[in-house]
């Protein structure tokens, strides 16, 4: 069986680099190259000390650094991983849940809130509604395979839906059945730093960077059925588009 460091490579004691930035620059190129992947379990801090003949201290340090740029995660109870990144791609318009089951990992939400109450002036602007219209206002932690993924702040329009119960695990699901789902919708994306709340909601450090998108949904007759804010992990998202030349 191939030890770790066939791997990752071995360590120099007589570099000049410190060694946990020797291993941190190991693990790194090993993700970066693919010899490590998504999901893929490191072995325990204390096997990787004795491989490499460092101290715990040594490989806690140099994890902890790969923790805190995304490209690591810790799992209670089960150990290291390679953290999993998911594409987005702007080119379909598709819900996070089709997106996590078209890339074979389980989607899940933990809700936040779930209201209906009437139109606020921010709402009134994006969605087109009257003083006083009814919205419902879905709030909720988005997760895949477990791990938290995005915070969803999403209002609807109240002629999209009988109630907000029947939504589930998929808004765009509920909107679907309805026959209220999005035929086209504006996006814009913006970086943030999450604030603390949303930082402890999505499991990241204090001003942690972070992806915003808004996005306007419409019916193919024009009028506006959603709005919602997306905010997603900077470490666990990457965002697509296809680019295309059009002839003059």
């Amino acid at each position: 069986m191939a030890s770790f460091s066939d791997v990752i490579g071995t360590l120099d004691e007589q570099g000049r680099a410190p060694l946990y930035q020797q291993l941190q620059r190991a693990l790194r190129e090993a993700i970066a190259n693919n010899r490590l992947t998504a999901d893929e379990a490191l072995p325990p801090e204390r096997d990787l000390a004795e491989e490499f003949k460092v101290s715990r201290i040594t490989v806690r340090k140099a994890l902890d650094a790969l923790v805190d740029e995304g490209l690591l995660t810790r799992r209670q109870g089960a150990g290291t991983f390679v953290a999993a990144r998911v594409e987005k791609s702007f080119s379909k318009l598709s819900s996070f849940s089709e997106d996590m089951i078209s890339r074979g990992r389980k989607p899940e939400s933990v809700w936040l809130s779930r209201s209906t109450g009437q139109v606020t002036p921010e709402e009134s602007l994006t969605l087109g509604l009257s003083p006083g219209a009814v919205v419902y206002r879905f709030n909720r932690i988005r997760y895949a395979d477990g791990s938290p993924m995005a915070l969803e702040y999403s209002a609807i329009p109240g002629f999209c839906l009988p109630d907000e119960a029947v939504v589930g695990e998929s808004l765009y699901e509920a909107l679907d059945k309805h026959g209220h789902r999005p035929a086209r919708a504006l996006q814009r994306l913006r970086a943030v730093l999450f604030t603390s709340e949303r930082a402890r909601l999505l499991g990241v450090a204090d001003g942690a960077p972070g992806l915003l998108i808004e996005r306007r949904g419409f019916l193919k007759d024009g009028r506006p059925v959603e709005f919602t804010q997306s905010y997603y992990r900077g470490d666990a998202y990457d965002f697509v588009a296809e680019l295309n030349t059009s002839a003059s």
